[in-house]
């Protein structure tokens, strides 16, 4: 995770949630997928919501759903 995110805490702050939201949606992606989740500078002042709404848009365009 690039430093433009934040400082230490922050990003792994960032990393830990991410790593959180992830694992909740694993069932939706098809088997022996693989996704890389990079976060960007804006990542570090989003809160859990915000970040949880930015990844199911990420993952529905990913899986051909369109954007929400």
């Amino acid at each position: 995770m690039s430093k433009a995110v934040g400082g230490a805490v922050v990003r792994n702050q960032v990393k830990r949630r991410l790593r959180h939201l992830v694992r909740e949606r694993l069932t939706e992606l098809p088997p022996g997928s693989l996704v890389v989740v990079r976060a960007l500078p804006g990542a570090g002042d989003a809160d859990y919501a915000h970040l949880a709404h930015d990844l199911d848009a990420a993952l529905q365009r990913l899986l051909g759903g369109g954007a929400r």
